[in-house]
């Protein structure tokens, strides 16, 4: 996971390298193995000599519900109508003449171009894949690697940690 408030490892590394160092815990889910660097920022830890590493990766899809084309369809009207109504509120910030008209037109718009454009999609499956589904990609373990200078340090901190 990267950090929003800081760009400063883009400067220090510019292609991807396999991590190093020595490690100092391993953790079964991320959040324990962020909870463990954020034990270790808390005790005024160098953390920039911190990398948290998933081991055993894994693609996990996990199912969420079976598509019919009634949800297909409604999706498509759902979405639509958002965009058309958007699209229909700029328009009509540019009329003199009321802000119904470019609303209805892209609300009516939006809702054609929504189920069209979910319906091809599902059609053209054939059947072959009625189900809507989110990928993720997660690990088997996370280790908490340290660089050799001050890992022992960090094993040691660690260690008082009752995760």
């Amino acid at each position: 996971m990267t950090n929003p408030l800081g760009n400063s490892n883009r400067a220090r590394q510019a292609l991807p390298t396999p991590p190093s160092g020595w490690p100092v815990g391993s953790y079964p889910t991320y959040a324990e193995a962020q909870k463990a660097v954020d034990y270790l920022a808390d005790g005024q830890f160098p953390v920039q000599d911190v990398t948290i590493v998933g081991v055993d990766l894994m693609q996990v899809e996990r199912v969420l519900y079976r598509l019919t084309w009634g949800k297909v369809i409604g999706g498509g009207v759902v979405s639509g109508a958002w965009l058309g109504l958007f699209l229909g509120l700029l328009l009509s910030l540019f009329t003199t003449s009321g802000a119904f008209g470019p609303l209805l037109v892209g609300l009516v718009g939006g809702v054609i171009f929504g189920v069209i454009s979910t319906s091809i999609p599902y059609a053209a499956t054939k059947g072959q894949r009625d189900f809507a589904s989110t990928m993720q990609l997660v690990a088997g373990r996370y280790d908490v690697l340290c660089d050799p200078k001050s890992a022992e340090q960090a094993r040691d901190m660690l260690a008082r940690l009752a995760i």
